[in-house]
């Protein structure tokens, strides 16, 4: 029973579950920085529904995958346990059904205090989880992912806070949804490169496949570095030390896209995609220290 326990561990891929906390940290902070009146248990449900579309996203994928022939015995990324036969796909594909609907009933009370936006939200982002890798056009496999990401673990999370807290969104919401979905998309993007002998093979259509490994690494670094650039917004607009804590890391980011642009796409690249986390939620945590005071 332990052992079955840690493999489904494996198969919600925990550090991962940054792209879902992030957002909701980061928007909170905002509220509470504008407004003093923050409704926590908004930002609690919110984030159980978030963290449960993010592991119902990766089963999907780990699932989607295998079955499309883009996870075999030579994948240079972490173990994926219907790859690795410790579970069947189809089991793989009902416990992920079964975290969208955990999500769903988690987003019931979001949906009484924000009316019908905030079920359009939840529908979609329950619906477009389940459409990265699987369904009849799978984002992933269109290169379409990056994109994904920026909007909904970007200025949809970000903006589906604010707007339950205040109902309405500001150019504030969007400017750090906008941040902080660039952050999450380098992982993605940083993924896509590592993988990219792999997906082509498995006519996996990401943007490295498309555009050739020097577009990846522009892609990259322009994901990386504009969050940082974008932070001039806090600056000018009185809220400085939002504007100025989030520069601690970049450090971080430069290190990482130097050593993308340095080294070939091999598994040490599963090392970057754990800086590239650290840089994530490094941001989001300073920016939620500088909004605050």
């Amino acid at each position: 029973m332990e052992i079955k326990l840690s493999y489904w561990l494996v198969a919600f891929r925990p550090k991962t579950l940054t792209a879902a906390l992030v957002p909701i940290l980061v928007a909170t902070a905002l509220v509470a920085s504008q407004t003093q009146n923050v409704q926590w248990w908004i930002s609690g449900m919110a984030l159980l529904a978030s963290l449960c579309i993010q592991i119902g996203t990766n089963l999907v994928n780990d699932a989607a995958d295998f079955k499309k022939g883009a996870d075999t015995i030579d994948r240079l990324g972490p173990q994926r346990v219907t790859q690795a036969g410790l579970f069947s796909a189809r089991r793989v594909l009902i416990v992920a059904a079964g975290f969208f609907v955990l999500a769903a009933i988690c987003g019931i009370p979001l949906v009484a205090k924000g009316g019908a936006v905030i079920v359009v939200v939840g529908l979609l982002s329950i619906l477009m989880g389940y459409a990265y890798t699987a369904g009849p056009f799978p984002l992933a496999y269109l290169g379409l992912g990056d994109l994904f990401v920026i909007l909904f673990f970007g200025f949809v999370a970000v903006g589906g806070m604010a707007f339950l807290h205040q109902g309405r969104l500001s150019s504030a919401d969007l400017v750090l949804g906008f941040q902080i979905g660039l952050l999450c998309a380098a992982l993605i993007a940083i993924n896509n490169l590592r993988d990219i002998d792999g997906d082509t093979k498995a006519d996996k259509k990401t943007l490295p496949v498309r555009f050739g490994k020097k577009f990846a690494r522009i892609e990259i670094a322009v994901l990386v570095f504009l969050p940082f650039i974008l932070n001039i917004y806090w600056i000018l607009n009185g809220q400085k030390w939002a504007g100025i804590l989030p520069f601690l890391m970049l450090p971080l980011g430069a290190n990482l896209v130097k050593l993308v642009f340095k080294i070939e796409p091999s598994r040490v690249y599963n090392k970057f995609l754990g800086k590239a986390a650290a840089l994530h939620l490094g941001f989001g945590l300073l920016f939620v220290v500088g909004i605050l005071l």
